[in-house]
């Protein structure tokens, strides 16, 4: 692979949980009405939305996020809603003593009615999340969450939003306009809001992607994309998660803007999404055939595709690992310990994959590291379909040199060798 696109690819693969979204994110309970209203910004296009019908062991709901489907907001079956923005604590700093082993706010999404019901959970744990949630319900509460505490809502409005103290001032003017016009108003109507977000969306480097406004007693989601107010995908809750369980592509349910597409086609992770789909319209094996033997010319101009193909085969894991867990994060992406405590399971996408990363692993032979990281993804692949003694020997040779593995393929393979025994 080019060392410019591995550095990139690198800085893909590595990014913390809850990476940097600079968002505007208020709830507004007045006139009979209970809203709450978000602008979700950030550099990474391809918005995922995803149903999660309710099981015995969770609500049904419906979650936001970036192709890592790690969820950035989320709303349930009963009204309860919660969405991120940006803080950076320093989590090292703050001694916390109890923290919850996997995502906190997911579990609290899938237990709870109200923000009393998930108050309980906040007691018991510690909020180890380097970001501030806005959590809200359908009965007019609404709370801030930091690693530092709970701030309640003390009139008809809250805002949560990131911009970073500088001499004592707030370094941005996104939460002093929101809170100016929720002040000054006593409206509390979709155009009003949606002005709200208008007035607060960011463009360039960072944008807007997309801005959602939640109707919590009435169970309905307005979602705007790439900071165009004037176009409306509507959701009704209840009626969109009788239909299953799916991921989407946030992007389809919106006419084709030009805006939109040139920024997208743009992004480093734009190749891979092309090929992802691609999968989805026509059969992984024929798709990823046909870029194997792409990439095996030896004068294949497209020096972006091996990095491509190895998201592809981490995106294959992602959707897969997200169906099985009903909805939830791939926790051991994240070295959250939930995620060494795979039930194991079959799924063809698995195997897409696994396939991809042999192909890749053969192939790398200049960056021992990153092949070493697909060694340690075969290996879970193959400890999450229950193939225990094929996983061993992957997790073997991925840290058998500590020099030649990077630090989180050390952290993760340690871990789960200490179960294969």
């Amino acid at each position: 692979m080019q060392r410019k696109n591995l550095f990139i690819l690198i800085g893909i693969l590595f990014c913390s949980i809850n990476t940097i979204r600079a968002c505007t994110i208020f709830s507004c309970s007045r006139a009979g009405e209970v809203f709450v209203a978000a602008n979700e910004d950030d550099t990474t296009p391809f918005t995922r939305i995803w149903y999660n019908p309710a099981t015995k062991d969770r609500y049904g709901s419906i979650s936001f996020g970036a192709p890592d489907m790690q969820t950035a907001a989320a709303i349930n079956e009963y009204g309860l809603f919660y969405d991120f923005a940006a803080a950076n604590y320093d989590l090292s700093k703050l001694h916390l003593k109890n923290p919850y082993k996997g995502d906190l706010m997911w579990e609290i999404l899938g237990k709870c009615k109200t923000v009393k019901e998930a108050m309980v959970f906040l007691k018991k744990y510690d909020y180890a999340i380097s970001a501030k949630a806005l959590l809200a319900d359908k009965e007019g509460n609404s709370i801030v969450i930091t690693p530092g505490g709970i701030i309640e809502k003390t009139g008809d409005f809250q805002v949560n939003s990131n911009c970073n103290m500088i001499n004592g001032k707030l370094s941005c003017r996104r939460p002093d306009i929101a809170n100016e016009m929720l002040a000054t108003s006593k409206e509390n109507t979709i155009g009003f809001l949606k002005t709200i977000l208008d007035k607060t969306h960011q463009e360039g480097e960072l944008n807007t992607l997309y801005s959602t406004i939640c109707d919590l007693k009435k169970g309905i989601i307005y979602v705007y994309l790439f900071h165009d107010y004037n176009t409306v995908y509507k959701i009704d809750i209840k009626s969109e998660l009788k239909k299953g369980y799916r991921i989407e592509n946030l992007a389809d349910h919106f006419p084709a803007s030009f805006a939109y597409e040139n920024f997208s086609k743009n992004h480093s992770l734009y190749l891979k999404e092309f090929i992802f789909q691609e999968i989805q319209d026509k059969g992984a094996d024929t798709t990823i055939n046909r870029y194997i033997a792409e990439s095996e010319k030896s004068d294949s101009k497209n020096k972006n595709l091996d990095p491509a193909l190895l998201e592809v085969a981490l995106q294959l894991i992602k959707y897969s690992w997200n169906e099985h867990n009903n909805g939830a994060m791939w926790d051991y992406w994240f070295s959250k310990p939930n995620g060494y405590d795979a039930n194991p399971y079959k799924d063809t996408r698995l195997d897409s994959a696994e396939k991809l990363l042999k192909y890749l692993s053969t192939k790398e032979e200049k960056d021992l590291r990153l092949r070493n990281f697909m060694y340690e993804i075969s290996g879970f692949i193959n400890f999450t379909q229950g193939n225990t003694s094929t996983a061993k020997e992957f997790y073997e040779k991925a840290i058998s040199k500590p020099e030649e593995a990077y630090p989180i393929t050390l952290l993760r393979g340690k871990e789960i060798l200490s179960r294969l025994k």
